[in-house]
């Protein structure tokens, strides 16, 4: 898949894109995959089962099966992360969610300023009462004086502007499974309404990290330890990856060393992984 040159300068000024029916013809199956991580982890049935009253998070998520690996094989998948990103872009890990409740606006700079992306599938139809992804378009240029101050503004919306963040102008990414939306990861994002068990996978991509930036690169990694993670990738993710796939693994697997020990801190200091 080629997007336009229009749809990059679009991505690049408003932060977001969306793909209508881009993965209908396999959203059975990838469902099917969806929903088998949940069960393997107790999700659906077992110690940990969702509830309902807060949300659950699985990461790194794809990882953990086959066929959802197999989305970084994807032409269609592939095509857009080059577009936006390189050529030799990153996977950078993944979360499976069931949502439930509001989730207000947020987003930070991505490490080291590297540009990086967030390619999102929603299983179930949301529109915009029923927690669809909202955004606020243009937000995602930190340093700019209007995402700055958005930035810093937004937990105070209520002192600042009389206004809920539910009611601060955004535009809403309406999605039907089959969908696929992608957004800058600093553009400011959140959902309001829906049910208790919205379920959403998203996966994390950034561009390649320049060679003055591997520190960041490796705070990145670090960052994945509070999920108990011993390596940012899972076996299934590396011993199913051809080459092609092997090119946008292989920054990451060459500097996370440092990640075991760091787990074994956070497991001192931390009773379950993290779920957020």
């Amino acid at each position: 898949m080629k997007i336009t040159e229009h749809q990059i300068k679009f991505f690049d000024t408003f932060g977001f894109l969306s793909f209508k029916g881009l993965l209908t013809d396999c959203i059975d199956e990838i469902t099917a995959a969806f929903e088998e991580v949940w069960q393997q982890h107790g999700y659906v049935t077992g110690p940990n089962q969702h509830k309902g009253d807060r949300r659950s998070c699985i990461s790194p998520f794809i990882d953990k099966h086959e066929r959802l690996s197999a989305l970084l094989d994807d032409r269609r998948i592939l095509g857009i992360a080059e577009e936006l990103l390189g050529n030799d872009f990153n996977y950078c890990t993944s979360d499976g969610n069931l949502y439930s409740g509001d989730t207000n606006y947020h987003s930070k700079p991505f490490y080291g300023g590297v540009k990086a992306l967030k390619i999102a599938l929603y299983l179930d139809p949301v529109t915009v009462t029923k927690g669809c992804l909202r955004v606020i378009p243009g937000s995602h240029k930190f340093g700019d004086v209007f995402a700055d101050y958005l930035h810093e503004g937004l937990d105070r919306s209520d002192d600042l502007w009389h206004t809920a963040q539910s009611q601060i102008p955004y535009y809403a990414l309406e999605s039907n499974p089959g969908d696929v939306i992608v957004f800058n990861h600093c553009v400011k994002h959140g959902s309001f309404g829906g049910g208790n068990r919205r379920r959403l996978f998203v996966i994390n991509c950034s561009e390649r990290f320049p060679d003055d930036k591997i520190k960041d690169l490796k705070t990145m990694i670090g960052a994945i330890s509070r999920f108990w993670a011993d390596s940012f990738y899972s076996k299934i993710m590396v011993e199913t990856a051809d080459k092609e796939r092997m090119k946008h693994l292989e920054q990451v697997l060459a500097n996370q060393d440092h990640l075991p020990a760091l787990v074994a801190q956070v497991k001192r200091e931390m009773s379950e992984p993290s779920n957020k």
